[in-house]
């Protein structure tokens, strides 16, 4: 036997459970402890909310009487209050009650639970076991019971049997009850939650004393809290040897609202039923192993072969794996063992740890081990998450790792056309160009394009599925999830390292119920989690401590640590709060990222271009102004982004129409919902003062929404964005009439734009056909045309995204717009939009202000 076995597993009493030997003795981490039978579910999700709720009461006694939490046991078991006794632990309640009955000796039926023993020999009453018969799989065989019993005995019966899981039905219970009424029956069903339909036979008979365990089925083992029904008499003789306020103030708290948590109750029967079958299924699969039928939520095993339990145990300690022995139970020798169920992935890991023991150079499955992965979360939108992602895959690559994005779901209405004619969002566009990828819509599976305040346009895998309200996306969500994890497992199955980003804040309490992107998602793909913050609102360290507080357990535990991003100033200043956020939550700070003003990135969606990131000063040379119209439901606005870096162009984003002015260009960009947008100009003053611009001269640009609105009608038969069969005026600016469509047009596109012979290139996502007399503004490859030219070919548009990405045309465009205003035209690239450049650049700094060795050890690198 290994000394890690012989000094760590049988420590004390020989209870399981005691990592913290282990870890003293080992310095070991990532320890699995299947010697301990608590729920593999973790605690109730409310669980840190009722501890954080109850911690202004710490500065009180706990209420002697325990009142609220006596009452839920009164409630749930349908016991008289006067019965009902709590302690700190139902162990507590069974030493006492070994001392305060008045029984002649203790019978009982073993293996068994050892401080049975323990309590009656420290009261001084004699023990007595009857043995339950191997042959019969240790069941809890009532004659056997009864031909043992004498009068006035104190029979001890676990139901279900520790260790070996073996129920005696309630109903054989009562008989024995019955049977011998000069004698008194404790049941412990301490572990009597986890059995589906268990039936309790507490307040049933003045001879049954019953004790529950709370913390075992609720998992909560380190706040200790049982309760036992007892006689009436019985219970006050208890109360009275108890010590005052035994119960402490958060256990109170806590057990009150388990008992009533009926959802997480029924919930934890199945699911660790299920789990129980899986593991008996993989224990049994080895021929030196047997298993025995029980009804808790740990296995009985006997070793068969040439290996005891004892070595087994030894073994597995060496690799992290606890299980308990069981050679110190009556009745029992050094070939038996129990393991609790744990989570499937726990305990697909100790089946194989086993095969490598029992059957050496064996060809077993072994769990496979998950593609190395690492989640970006945040504490809000927009707090960094894409551009930080984007930057570890060129991080990556640079190191030579195969790596991909992904985002299991994304809302945005800045969407892009693969090679494959599928849309994606484009966030993970810019992440795939930053690890050198082709854009691929598996690394976006589901794209959310938001049409009204309550419902948006999905997309499954590049393809439009239809409009749905909340509501019917929340029924649809079992298949979005199926969609979203095929795309991982395969996309996941070709690289070496998959980034994943997160959406929102995990800590949105009112979406975690639905959520397929945020926490799910990493433990989907075994990926610790990043929490992002942006230091540039405020509030960073309130949102660290916050999020972790609403958090889960199990959520909790993938949260390897945080991120400060956007910081002005200097990173030393912040020690104190990082040391205050660590201590609170037990999580450290990765690195601090400086606010980048030049990233000169296609932004990840409209809130960027409406909080007004893309408002800059006017440069300081001779310079064209050109004006975006902030549409209430813009799409592709990054179309623009290209003019940002350009040193003779000031680009502003304008929302309201005093503050459109005089541009020497005017840009209509995308839209997801043109009819009401066009309203939106009408009742604005926008499209008056538009064609007011467009008589005076200015330049006007309409972009894929934005060119249907410069036309002079749109209209809807199919009611896609307004009551069906409306036909709206639009600007009149180009004489096109557009009619919405159902299908979509999902096309990528190279051509010429006529007028100036030069190449562009993009993509078209759009509902609807424009038709009319003018002249097409482009002509592709295939030789078809798009867009319409007029006056002069100063008013223009087409339905090309991406047109203004080409560097030569960009440029012809702003010369253009310089003679026109009388200066001189520049005729050479000035800025050219060089996405690699500032991948390369983003990349050293987030390498210098993250601690890179962490993360590579986070990704097992």
């Amino acid at each position: 036997m290994s000394n890690v076995a012989d000094n760590c597993l049988l420590t004390g009493s020989g209870h399981g459970g005691n990592v913290h030997a282990f870890r003293r003795r080992v310095q070991a981490a990532g320890i699995i402890d299947f010697s301990a039978n608590i729920n593999p579910l973790g605690p109730p999700e409310w669980l840190r909310g009722v501890i954080s709720r109850s911690v202004e009461d710490l500065g009180h006694y706990p209420d002697p009487e325990c009142h609220d939490l006596v009452a839920a046991i009164a409630d749930r078991g349908g016991y008289p209050l006067s019965s009902i006794v709590v302690a700190n632990g139902s162990t507590e309640l069974l030493y006492l009650l070994s001392r305060i009955l008045l029984n002649s000796r203790v019978l009982i039926p073993v293996p068994a639970y050892i401080d049975y023993a323990r309590a009656a020999r420290l009261a001084g009453k004699p023990v007595e076991t009857v043995a339950m018969r191997e042959e019969g799989g240790f069941r809890l065989d009532p004659d056997l019971i009864a031909a043992r019993i004498q009068p006035e005995d104190l029979v001890i019966i676990g139901s279900p049997n520790n260790p070996t899981g073996a129920m005696l039905p309630a109903a054989a219970i009562l008989d024995l009850a019955d049977e011998f009424p000069d004698s008194d029956f404790l049941v412990d069903e301490a572990f009597l939650d986890f059995v589906p339909d268990g039936i309790s036979v507490g307040g049933s008979r003045d001879n049954i004393s019953t004790l529950n365990s709370l913390t075992k089925f609720y998992a909560i083992p380190g706040l200790r809290l049982g309760f036992g029904v007892f006689h009436e008499t019985v219970a006050d003789a208890l109360r009275e040897l108890l010590p005052p306020w035994t119960v402490n103030t958060l256990a109170q708290a806590v057990g009150a609202r388990a008992l009533r948590d009926r959802e997480y109750q029924e919930h934890s029967r199945t699911a660790c039923l299920a789990l129980r079958e899986s593991l008996a299924r993989g224990l049994a699969g080895f021929n030196q192993i047997q298993v025995f039928a029980g009804a808790a939520n740990y296995l009985f095993l006997r070793l068969t072969g040439s290996t005891t339990a004892v070595q087994l145990a030894g073994a597995l300690a060496d690799k992290g794996i606890l299980i308990r022995r069981c050679d110190n139970y009556a009745g029992l020798d050094s070939s038996y063992a129990r393991v609790a169920v744990r989570t499937e992935e726990e305990n697909a890991r100790l089946v194989a740890a086993i095969g490598e023991i029992l059957e050496p150079g064996t060809a077993r499955p072994r769990p496979q081990r998950k593609t190395a992965a690492l989640m970006f979360q945040g504490t809000s939108s927009n707090a960094g998450k894409s551009v930080l992602t984007a930057a570890l895959c060129r991080i990556l690559l640079q190191d030579g790792v195969r790596v991909a994005p992904f985002k299991a779901q994304n809302m945005s209405l800045n969407s892009f056309v693969t090679l494959q004619g599928e849309e994606m969002g484009r966030a993970q566009v810019v992440q795939a160009q930053a690890a050198r990828l082709d854009p691929d819509v598996r690394m976006n599976p589901i794209l959310l394009k938001p049409s009204s305040d309550t419902g948006s346009q999905v997309i499954v895998r590049g393809k439009p599925v239809r409009n749905m309200s909340v509501g019917q996306y929340h029924a649809y969500k079992d298949q979005a999830w199926a969609a979203a994890t095929a795309c991982y497992d395969s996309l996941a199955a070709e690289y070496q390292v998959i980034i994943l980003e997160g959406a929102g804040s995990p800590g949105e309490v009112n979406l975690k119920r639905h959520d397929i992107v945020n926490m799910r998602m990493a433990r989907y793909a075994g990926s610790p989690v990043l929490l992002v913050g942006d230091i540039d609102r405020g509030g960073i360290y309130a949102s660290f401590v916050g999020t972790m507080e609403v958090l889960a357990e199990w959520e909790r535990r993938l949260v390897a640590g945080f991120v400060v991003n956007r910081f002005r100033g200097q990173s030393s200043l912040l020690a104190a709060a990082h040391d205050y956020v660590a201590a609170h939550t037990g999580r450290e700070v990765f690195g601090v990222v400086p606010y980048f003003h030049d990233l000169d990135l296609p932004e990840e969606d409209s809130v960027s271009f409406k909080e007004g990131i893309y408002r800059r000063p006017q440069p300081g040379q001779p310079h064209v102004d050109i004006a975006v119209v902030s549409l209430p439901h813009i799409s592709n606005f990054t179309d623009v982004e290209p003019f940002l870096a350009e040193p003779d162009v000031h680009l502003r984003v304008v929302s309201r129409v005093d503050d459109l002015g005089t541009p020497d260009a005017l840009i209509l960009p995308g839209s997801k919902n043109v009819m009401s947008d066009l309203r939106f100009l009408h009742d604005s003053g926008f499209a008056a003062r538009i064609a007011g611009l467009a008589g005076r001269g200015c330049t006007i640009v309409g972009i894929c929404g934005g060119y249907q609105l410069l036309g002079r009608e749109i209209a809807d038969p199919l009611g896609l964005e307004s009551p069906a069969g409306k036909t709206a005026a639009g600007l009149g600016l180009l004489d096109i009439a557009t009619e919405l469509k159902g299908d979509k047009t999902l096309l990528r596109r190279t051509g010429i734009h006529i007028a100036s012979t030069l190449p562009v290139a993009g993509y078209e996502i759009h509902h609807g056909i424009s038709t009319g007399p003018l002249p097409p503004a482009l002509r592709f490859a295939d030789g078809s045309g798009c867009g319409a030219t007029a006056g002069a070919g100063r008013i223009w548009g087409c339905y090309l995204h991406g047109i203004f990405d080409e560097d030569r045309f960009r440029r012809h465009f702003i010369d253009g717009l310089l003679t026109h205003k009388g200066l001189p035209a520049k005729q050479i690239i000035l800025a050219p939009y060089n996405l690699e450049a500032a991948f390369d650049r983003l990349a050293a700094r987030v390498r210098a202000s993250l601690d890179m060795d962490r993360i590579y050890a986070l990704l097992r690198l």
